[in-house]
Formats: C-alpha cells, sequence, structure tokens
C-alpha cells in the first residue's frame, strides 16, 4: 500500500506509462474508508470494466467525522484490506495517514457541498459532506483519474461529487453501481455485523419501508411517505432521522405535484449504529 503523495505519483506514473495522450490508458478511481466489504469489491469490479488501470483509496477522512474520537473508532481492517485488493488486481493502493494527506489537519481549506450538502445526511452532520468532497477534490487532483465510481447506497454523496465536477471543471466522469444487499435486505456495510440479533431484525424494516414507498407511489408524495412510516410502527429500536422522496436532478424535497422519477431516502440509527438507505420511484 502506497502511504506517501510522492510514491503516488511516481506509482501513477510508471503504470501510465510514457503516453499522456488522450489514447492512453484510462485511469479510475475508487476512493474508500477502507473496512472493505462486497459493496467495494463490486465496485471496484465496475472501475476495471470502465478503466485500464484502477486506483483505490483506502483513507479514513478525518473531515467526516465530529470527532477525533469518532475518527479513531472507525473500523479498520488493512491486513484484510490489501489481501483483498491484490486478489482483485488493483494496479495502486492509496493508504495515506491524515497527516500526509492533510498536513493542515481541520484547518484546511475545504470546498462547500452548499444547501444540499446541509440536508438529510448534512442536517445530521453538517460537516459531513465538506469533508467528503475537500478529499474528492484533492484525489482528483492527485490521481487524475477518467472516471471515478460511486455506490448508489450514498446517493447524496454521488449527486454532490457529480455536481462538484461539473461547477469546478474536473474533466472526469462519475459512474455509480447498484446497491449490494445482504439476504433481508439491509445495504452491506461494515456496520451490519455489528448488531444484535433483535437490532438486526429491526433494521431490516428499513428496505421494506421504501417498499412500501413504491408500492404507493402512484397515489403521491404524501401516500408514498406514508406508507415508508406504517412499515415502521410499532418498533421501538428504531430511531428514525429523516424520510424523504427528493427530485433527483436536484436533490430537493418534491412537491405534491411532481410526476415521474423520485428518490426515496431514509437513515434512521437502530442499536445505536445509523442506516442509510434509498430506492427509486415513479411518482404517477
Amino acid at each position: 500500500m502506497i502511504r506517501t503523495l510522492e510514491d503516488l505519483r511516481t506509482r501513477l506514473g510508471d503504470v501510465r506509462g510514457a503516453d499522456r495522450s488522450s489514447g492512453g490508458p484510462r485511469v479510475a478511481l475508487v476512493s474508500t474508508l477502507g473496512a472493505l466489504h462486497d459493496g467495494h469489491v463490486d465496485l471496484i469490479h465496475e472501475a476495471r470494466q470502465r478503466a485500464d488501470i484502477v486506483v483505490v483509496s483506502t483513507f479514513v477522512n478525518p473531515l467526516r467525522f465530529r470527532t477525533a474520537e469518532e475518527t479513531a473508532s472507525y473500523p479498520r481492517s488493512p491486513e484484510a484490506d490489501e489481501r483483498v485488493l491484490r486478489d482483485l488486481g488493483v494496479d495502486v493502493v492509496f493508504a495515506p495517514s491524515a497527516g500526509e494527506l492533510l498536513p493542515a489537519g481541520t484547518a484546511t481549506t475545504r470546498v462547500s457541498a452548499g444547501d444540499v450538502g446541509l440536508r438529510y445526511e448534512g442536517r445530521v452532520r453538517p460537516f459531513y459532506f465538506d469533508g467528503v468532497l475537500t478529499v474528492e477534490a484533492k484525489l482528483f487532483n492527485l490521481v487524475r483519474p477518467d472516471v471515478s465510481v460511486y455506490g448508489e447506497r450514498d446517493l447524496q454523496r454521488a449527486f454532490l461529487v457529480q455536481r462538484m465536477v461539473r461547477d469546478l471543471n474536473f474533466g472526469l466522469e462519475i459512474a455509480t453501481v447498484p446497491t449490494v444487499r445482504t439476504d433481508d435486505g439491509l445495504p452491506v456495510s461494515s456496520r451490519i455485523a455489528l448488531l444484535e440479533p433483535a437490532d438486526r431484525r429491526a433494521a431490516a424494516k428499513l428496505p421494506r419501508a421504501l417498499e412500501a414507498a413504491a408500492s404507493n407511489s402512484d397515489l403521491g408524495v404524501d401516500a408514498c411517505i406514508a406508507a415508508a412510516q406504517s412499515a415502521l410502527m410499532g418498533e421501538p429500536r428504531i430511531a428514525l432521522e429523516y424520510l424523504s422522496v427528493v427530485d433527483p436532478a436536484t436533490f430537493l424535497p418534491v412537491d405534491e405535484g411532481h410526476r415521474g422519477r423520485a428518490l426515496a431516502l431514509i437513515a434512521a440509527t437502530v442499536g445505536g449504529h445509523r442506516f442509510i438507505d434509498n430506492a427509486e420511484i415513479s411518482l404517477r
């Protein structure tokens, strides 16, 4: 695993070769926090389909967390990650320390996610998306990828990265991959293994709530939200944080007259762990 910016530049130069023209090898970036799971594997497979060279970063970004203690408590499995990435044939693995990638620490210059960055996930964690975009921008500048791949589990992140790429003229493609789910419908994440059995059963009601919203899409947005809320009633282990239906073009809440494609977003805490999920619905 490459730890320094200097070694990253050297390695990228080696794998890219002498040809820097438009006909040279395509490069894909997959940025992660490490603790890799099946969802990350799907992202890497997609990256391999889209590019000749695959770069994966495994950086626990302290700008995404409220405190240093939260950053320190994030699960890490560097040895297991290295085995996974080696088996997948990843060309470049970038695993810098916080001091290497963010030498100014939390005092670093930041990219602002704007109003949308303060909604949904950003309402709960108003610092979160500025921290995400700041590190993504640094990685884009360092790696110079042709495409960067994201999971659809966090569509708000993908939307904001896409908007940043457009607004700041980064000149790369943003690709998304469908959410990988467990047998009970939960999006795969490192948090699932931390749940007690009763909490796991409760958490499985979150995707059911989204299914209820989709089933009522022909009745309008209010009916979608009511159906999702009803699917969660009577489950004291779920602390709902938000449930919204948004326009995928703006990520702003739809009004009652909206027709066509929309996204149902949900977030909740179960057993002390936060879960987010989403589903595409069609309002008629």
